[in-house]
């Protein structure tokens, strides 16, 4: 599915990841690909229902050191019982996003009620 593309990233959204990269505001944030919109203020808990589609997320992360970076994490849900002519297109879509943007902390997610603070922590914590 790697080199399968089925779609283009729209120039404004490959812009709106760029400047998303680089926000000034420290707070948690979304942008959900197929809507094009930014959530300030959200939480993981909150990005549950939104798992239907694409998600990069912006997260405070508090190392244990005193630290704080925010990291951006490609959240997506595999789509369940579809063909698999759509699962394909799904995993193309989702590979020439996270190569468009280069996004590095790629986390696939099948129980949408795992997405928790704890959840993301501990898949960061592989890169720390």
């Amino acid at each position: 599915s790697e080199s399968l593309v089925v779609c283009d990233v729209a120039e404004d959204l490959v812009e709106k990841l760029r400047k998303f990269r680089f926000r000034k505001e420290t707070n948690n944030a979304a942008i959900i690909s197929k809507l094009n919109v930014i959530a300030s203020g959200i939480s993981p808990d909150e990005l549950k229902d939104e798992l239907k589609t694409f998600i990069v997320y912006s997260y405070k992360y508090q190392h244990d050191d005193g630290r704080v970076s925010y990291p951006l994490c490609f959240i997506f849900s595999s789509p369940v019982g579809c063909k698999p002519e759509q699962q394909m297109m799904y995993a193309g879509s989702k590979n020439k996003l996270v190569q468009t943007a280069e996004l590095t902390k790629v986390f696939e997610i099948r129980n949408t009620e795992d997405l928790t603070e704890e959840w993301l922590r501990e898949k960061l914590g592989f890169f720390h």
